[in-house]
């Protein structure tokens, strides 16, 4: 790490802002690690919430309406807000239902880099592994769901999110992090997307050659959403000249990016982005990786 990094002020770096976007059963809270580590190389960090969800866990639990009430659109609208406003592309690393939508972001041009961990799917993937199936059955099970905000119980959030974990540790998580989602969202994009006629909320033009770089970073013991569904996913976008990359971490849960060695993932995903970003500007992206 540089120190000349460390002491620029936001602004002086091409690369000088990462934003974070969260996932299903989560709220911006669960960057709380990573939002520190990054700003201590120097970075601005914005970790914008769906909307409605800028309040704490805890308050959204106790009135989950507003997680009913959410939408694909809405949430794409905020957080393209978010990015058009800064004065240059940020970094974008969304994890779980985070990685649709940062695709759905780098597809409206939005973006020097992405990264998306452990993403739930877009439009058109229809790889649906057994652990996956598991994982989603307690919000899939009742159609009644699909009205309202469905969470896990602290057993099906072991499962499904923090299979690597003792039990007591995800407890812990459970209790920290865990919010419901909205059931809409799991039934729409997780079940019937694929067989609805016409594009969906989640599609993408998987053949743009002007979005920014892609990376997809798998969790090899991830239940809910296996290397194999983000395998499938970077798979679609073959005929895009714009660069789309995988990375594996064996061994790894849904929790990732905050199980033991989530430092290992992190500064991966900014050393790819840092090292493909397209910036505009020839050897910027250079110039930000040898920074970091």
């Amino acid at each position: 790490m540089s120190t000349e990094r460390n002491n620029q002020r936001p602004g002086d770096s091409v690369l000088d802002t990462i934003v974070l976007v969260h996932g299903l059963w989560m709220t911006p809270r669960s960057w709380e690690h990573w939002v520190t580590h990054y700003e201590a190389r120097g970075y601005r960090v914005l970790a914008p919430g769906y909307p409605g969800f800028e309040v704490e866990v805890e308050a959204l639990r106790e009135n989950p309406q507003v997680i009913a009430d959410a939408t694909v659109p809405e949430t794409i609208e905020h957080l393209a807000g978010v990015i058009e406003s800064l004065d240059k592309p940020p970094i974008i690393i969304g994890h779980s239902f985070g990685g649709t939508l940062t695709q759905l972001l780098l597809a409206r041009g939005l973006g020097a880099a992405g990264v998306a961990i452990d993403s739930a799917p877009t439009e058109g993937v229809r790889v649906n592994p057994p652990s996956q199936i598991k994982s989603l059955l307690p919000i899939l099970n009742n159609p009644s769901k699909r009205h309202k905000a469905a969470g896990f119980t602290p057993e099906q959030f072991h499962y499904a999110f923090t299979n690597t974990l003792s039990r007591e540790d995800s407890d812990r998580a459970y209790h920290r992090y865990h919010i419901p989602a909205p059931g809409s969202w799991v039934w729409a994009y997780g079940l019937i997307a694929n067989f609805k006629p016409g594009h969906q909320e989640t599609w993408v033009d998987y053949s743009n050659d002007n979005r920014a770089p892609l990376l997809f970073i798998t969790g090899g013991s991830d239940h809910i959403m296996p290397p194999s569904v983000n395998h499938s996913n970077a798979k679609h976008y073959r005929k895009s000249s714009s660069l789309t990359e995988t990375y594996d971490f064996p061994g790894r849960s849904h929790w990732t990016c905050a199980e033991p060695g989530w430092e290992q993932v992190a500064d991966k995903a900014l050393e790819w982005a840092s090292t493909h970003a397209r910036t505009g500007r020839a050897g910027d992206a250079e110039s930000a990786a040898a920074r970091t």
